[in-house]
């Protein structure tokens, strides 16, 4: 019976692990929601509370990190638990980047509080909020139950995703050939669907990395083309 109690002392450290990379998705989501919700309806501070949850989001992520490495310096684990380990960094990788892109979303709420934006654009960018909440939410489920079927289900959201961004892009620059004065503010819209398109880009891969710490098989990851921040 002593034989087993490293391991499970070893078990609870990854529970541990685990449970931290959750509570920084819950804490990401929350900053993600927030967000949105202050650029719907502008609300000074929740837009502080938004800043607040990205700056704790980025002390969680140092401090997974950390834990991580110690339990790799002192466990030495191979195989699956090691890709666990790697994963779970990963992760926490991409979620500080979405509670950044959280940020500049309650930033950008803040010069569009006063401004009426047109019907068709907004349309498409509450669609857009509302798939890429699922898909945040859908990535972190994913990682913590280590299943296949929903990391992949991202790889289509991800898809409706970017055909609303191109329509959002459309109907923003439509506006702006038929408003000219509205051009100062409608800038922020389009700054707002390309967030909305990284948050969801991140999603994709925390789904894609899931894949490949359950079956050690490489995905088509989603590369950043231009920095969040």
């Amino acid at each position: 019976m002593e034989r087993r109690y490293p391991r499970i002392r070893f078990q609870k450290k990854l529970d541990k692990l685990k449970e931290e990379v959750d509570k920084m998705g819950q804490a990401t989501l929350k900053a993600y929601r927030e967000a949105f919700s202050t650029f719907i309806d502008y609300d000074a501070e929740l837009v502080n509370s938004v800043m607040e949850t990205n700056r704790v989001v980025h002390e969680m992520g140092y401090q997974i990190e950390h834990d991580a490495m110690s339990i790799i310096a002192a466990e030495q684990p191979v195989a699956g638990d090691l890709r666990f380990i790697e994963t779970s960094i990963k992760v926490s990788s991409h979620l500080k980047r979405i509670a950044g892109l959280a940020s500049n979303i309650a930033d950008i709420a803040s010069h569009l509080k006063d401004e009426e934006i047109p019907e068709k654009p907004m349309f498409d960018l509450q669609r857009m909020a509302d798939i890429v909440d699922g898909m945040v939410s859908k990535g972190l489920a994913a990682f913590l139950a280590k299943n296949m079927n929903v990391a992949r289900e991202l790889h289509r959201d991800d898809d409706k995703v970017d055909d609303l961004f191109d329509h959002a892009l459309k109907d923003i620059t439509k506006s702006m050939f038929q408003d000219k004065e509205s051009i100062s503010y409608l800038i922020y819209l389009l700054f707002l669907a390309r967030f909305l398109e990284r948050i969801a880009d991140r999603a994709e891969n925390i789904g894609d990395r899931t894949i490949f710490m359950i079956t050690c098989e490489k995905q088509q990851f989603t590369i950043e083309k231009k920095p969040e921040e």
